[in-house]
């Protein structure tokens, strides 16, 4: 599994706990809940409201900032259904390392400190909350519909608690 990490967040002190282990066990536990059956990369970027509001309206035109961004690069026939992903073959995976390319995730720091606070618990649990609910995201689930948003929630939640991350 390869996970690169960029934190561009100017203010080291934002994140006082080993945030890399905590994006990398979230990302590691997600993969396991799915279950993926494959080994697979991603890009997670940690940045602030001005850049998230850049990449948001440059990619979905919308002119704000927000708490996370998805960018999937499989199309999924079923939310959570890998198998179509051989029969397209090198569209999904990496010619280089083989492993099946997911996406990115970029996460704003500011939204995570606000939300946190906002929500009532932990930066940590805030943080391990946008990865995982990013995740369910690069796994072809949405939350558009009510039915798709219960489902999506459930997976987080049970994620969430299955890594003993609560708030």
């Amino acid at each position: 599994m390869t996970i690169e990490i960029e934190n561009e967040y100017q203010d080291e002190k934002a994140l006082p706990f080993d945030w890399d282990a905590l994006l990398r066990r979230v990302v590691m536990g997600a993969m396991d809940f799915e279950p993926c059956p494959y080994e697979a990369e991603l890009n997670i970027l940690l940045t602030d409201n001005s850049e998230i509001h850049r990449i948001n309206k440059e990619y979905r035109e919308i002119d704000r900032p927000t708490d996370v961004l998805s960018f999937p690069m499989i199309d999924y026939e079923e939310p959570g259904n890998f198998d179509h992903c051989e029969d397209a073959g090198q569209d999904c995976f990496n010619p280089e390392t083989g492993e099946l390319v997911l996406g990115d995730i970029v996460i704003s720091v500011d939204k995570v400190l606000e939300q946190a606070k906002a929500y009532g618990h932990s930066v940590e649990r805030e943080l391990a909350f946008l990865t995982a609910h990013s995740m369910f995201h690069l796994f072809g689930y949405d939350h558009m519909e009510e039915e798709e948003r219960a489902v999506m929630e459930k997976k987080q939640s049970d994620l969430l608690e299955q890594l003993g991350i609560t708030r």
